[in-house]
């Protein structure tokens, strides 16, 4: 992989991470729009490790707080009603989901799940997912509320996008929405409910390359370049997406979705790109 590559691919999984478009889906496009090898399916959850490391950062308050209050709540029983032992109960019982399909589809997730048609397909198709969310969405509900049953089909979402094209951030923040909480708390549950999945998915993936386990196509230098933008955007990316949202809905991306795969298709039927 190439300077330049490891740059834009950095930059484009730090734009896309949290914003509600599918990062995998961009740095499987991308590439091929610009001519360029996929960098695969390895070199995607590694990277993603830059963009966790903005999400640790951002939410890092919320993260130890909600950590010593789940950690006191194993000791203590009674401690389990406070808010932010239940939110780590319930990032705990979000995660299941996608640890379980990742172990079972790792095979079909790094090869036939990088199909350009299948991304072009995902991008159109929870899209209107989306939009259907957002229009229906009661917007009743806060962070505060968020309960057992939210933990659990937000996480089975997040499970959803394992396949390219999907979004974890769009994907979840629906579902959050379906169950009546507002844009602001969907996205924010939605990043702290991504931590462990993406960060297990991100060193397994790293010590395989590190072991040889994986055949990588992007050197260590690659890796250290696209990962390092990918923290630096992602950061930006997560203010600027918390904010929009307070105001705004979701319809921006949902165009941009379906334009996209519109798009996609389009070339892939032309054998414009493969």
């Amino acid at each position: 992989m190439s300077l330049i590559e490891a740059i834009v691919l950095g930059i484009v999984q730090g734009l896309t991470e949290f914003l509600p478009i599918s990062s995998t889906g961009h740095l499987r496009i991308v590439p091929a729009f610009l001519g360029w090898e996929d960098p695969g399916a390895a070199f995607t959850a590694v990277v993603q490790l830059g963009t966790m490391a903005a999400v640790l950062l951002y939410f890092r308050e919320d993260l130890i707080r909600i950590g010593r209050a789940w950690l006191d709540s194993v000791r203590e029983r009674g401690r389990r009603r406070d808010l932010d032992a239940r939110l780590g109960w319930y990032i705990v019982l979000g995660t299941i989901p996608i640890g379980i399909f990742g172990v079972l589809f790792k095979d079909q997730i790094e090869t036939g799940a990088r199909d350009l048609y299948l991304i072009g397909i995902a991008l159109i198709v929870f899209g209107l997912i989306m939009y259907v969310a957002d229009h229906k969405a009661t917007l009743r509900r806060q962070i505060d509320d968020v309960e057992a049953r939210d933990g659990f089909w937000v996480g089975m979402a997040q499970a959803l996008a394992l396949v390219p094209g999907v979004s974890r951030s769009g994907a979840t923040i629906s579902a959050g929405l379906f169950l009546g909480l507002d844009r602001a708390a969907a996205a924010r549950f939605s990043f702290l409910l991504s931590v462990p999945a993406v960060v297990l998915s991100g060193l397994f993936e790293l010590a395989s390359i590190i072991h040889g386990d994986e055949s990588q196509s992007a050197g260590a230098g690659s890796l250290v370049i696209a990962t390092s933008l990918a923290f630096v955007v992602g950061y930006a990316s997560i203010a600027l997406l918390l904010r929009f949202l307070v105001r705004h809905t979701l319809f921006v991306f949902v165009a941009y979705r379906i334009v996209l795969g519109a798009i996609v298709l389009a070339l892939v039927g032309s054998g414009a790109i493969h």
